[in-house]
This record gives structure tokens, sequence and C-alpha cells, in this order.
């Protein structure tokens, strides 16, 4: 265990635990902000929610392998851990976050971890029916990976709330069936999706890109709000097509830009809907790959709106 300024860094599952008997002992709630670090703006807001709703905070700084596929950018994937814990230090006022927890990978696989699911040894969760479609088509690892490293944090830190991003809109449905299944102790909150002031949803993975690819980047939230707008307008049942008709268009207008999935889904299943019903709703999502800064492959970006 250290100290950084005023945030204890603890680096093993030992000391967290050690750390949240004292809470458990001082009859303290205690709210977890899982992370993979490269903290925005996005992530401070979690943490500045679970600030006011308890008496303890912790932030989970972990780049999970299990969630990246081996032809993915598990080892480009940014690690900026002193530039967060500095962030974490400085941008809260009246609160501070009292513990942060960075494990090596061999605190939280025991076993040993590969990218080759084949290959993978020890013990895995995965979350049936909300898992394999949108994201999980084309990584059909990533939610296995989210899942597991979700139940250890969750089975380590045992908190009273867990706080997430909407704009993780499928990992969130994943999670709160994951702890309703599994009879977890611990509240999910989800927060609205933070935006940088063009419209981007905060992500970072942004990192990738120039201002100016984040710029042409905000187009997928007008795009998703254009179909949003066009529901709600109509106040009544409406066709999904017709939502993806106008939606999709205005993406792929940039003829750099990968459209790689738009769908309309059920806010609890995500199953697709054929039509949106007020008083069921609806979830937008979208995932796009755009140019990344450095001209080296594409940086994937995804979104979603709701329809209520």
């Amino acid at each position: 265990m250290t100290v950084s300024k005023s945030i204890t860094v603890l680096r093993t599952v030992q000391q967290v635990r050690q750390w949240r008997l004292q809470c458990i002992l001082n009859r303290e709630s205690v709210g977890l902000v899982p992370t993979m670090g490269a903290l925005h703006a996005g992530h401070c807001s979690l943490v500045n929610e679970s600030l006011q709703e308890n008496d303890r905070t912790v932030v989970s700084i972990f780049v999970n392998p299990s969630q990246f596929a081996p032809h993915e950018d598990l080892d480009a994937y940014p690690r900026t851990v002193e530039r967060d814990l500095e962030l974490l230090e400085r941008a809260f006022n009246q609160k501070s976050v009292d513990a942060v927890f960075i494990p090596k990978i061999s605190e939280m696989y025991p076993s040993g971890i590969t990218l080759d699911v084949n290959q993978q040894r020890g013990a895995f969760v995965t979350v049936h029916g909300c898992s394999e479609q949108l994201e999980g088509v084309t990584r059909p690892q990533f939610f296995r990976g989210v899942a597991t490293v979700v139940t250890k944090l969750l089975n380590i830190v045992t908190p009273t709330r867990a706080y997430f991003g909407q704009k993780d809109a499928q990992q969130c449905v994943v999670i709160k069936n994951l702890v309703k299944d599994l009879i977890m102790d611990t509240e999910i909150r989800v927060l609205p999706t933070l935006r940088e002031s063009n419209g981007l949803a905060m992500s970072s993975r942004n990192e990738y890109l120039s201002q100016e690819m984040k710029d042409r980047s905000s187009i997928i939230f007008k795009a998703l709000s254009t179909g949003q707008a066009y529901y709600t307008q109509r106040g009544t049942k409406v066709a999904a097509k017709d939502i993806i008709n106008l939606v999709k268009p205005i993406i792929t207008s940039d003829p750099e830009f990968e459209l790689e999935y738009l769908a309309i889904s059920h806010p609890e299943t995500l199953d697709d809907l054929e039509y949106v019903e007020p008083g069921v709703g609806a979830i937008i999502s979208t995932a796009v790959k755009v140019p990344r800064e450095s001209g080296d492959g594409k940086a994937r970006l995804i979104d979603n709106v709701i329809l209520n």
C-alpha cells in the first residue's frame, strides 16, 4: 500500500480487503468506479456521483486483458497512471477519492491469462442472452472478459454501489444481469454519457484522434440525435427501419467512416426491435471506425441514445 499525496493506492487484493474491512467496522458505505485508466471528465462525473452518494469511494484502474482479442489494441491502449492519480487528487473540491486500486495482471488472474480464449485456463463468467449481439458480434470475447473482471472487482471490493456510464450501453445491461443473476449485494448505478462540447461521447479512445477528427466524429451523435428527435416528435409507435433510414446516411456521409453496426434494441434484453413504442422505448446504438491521428489503422467509437 502506498499513498499518493491524499489518495491511498492499493496494489493487492489483500490490501483492498483490509481497507474495506475498516469501512465495514465504521459502518461506511463504499462506492466503486471501475476504469481502465486514461481518465477523463466522463470518469470524473462517475466519481463525483459516488462521492456524493457514499461515505467512501474507491476507483480501480486496470486494463483488463481478457476483454481484448489477440488482434485488438491491448498494447496500444492508453496507460497514464501518474496523470490519472493527479486528476483524481485535484478534480474534486469538497470530498476526495479515498483509495485507488491498481493491481497487476497476476493479482487479478492468479491462473494466468492469454488473449487466445481457447488457451485460457481458470474461471470466467459469461452472461448469456445479452452478450452475443451488437458489440458481441465482432468482439465475441469482449463481454466474457467484462463480466469476468467486474465479477472479480465486485467480489474484491464488495461495494455498496458501482458506477458505469451509459455510453457503454450494452456493458451496462450485461452487468445489471450479472449482478441480478449472481445475487450480488451491489447497486449498479448507470449515469448519462458525458460529452465533449461538440457532442462526441467522452472516451479513452478519443486520445487516438486529432482535434479535426474529433470534430468530424461528432456527426455520430448528431445522427443518433436526429433519430431520437424523429421518434420523440411523433409521440407514438414508430417503425425501427424508419429511424435507421434517417440515421445511417448521416454517419456514412463521411467517406472515411466505417459503420460497423447501427441497431435499435430493447432497453433491457437488447433484442432487435421492429417497432419502438412509448412506455417500452429502445436504445439506438452504433459502432463506427474512424481514422487515427497516427494514420495507423482506425479507432473504434461507440455511442448510443435512449428512446423513452
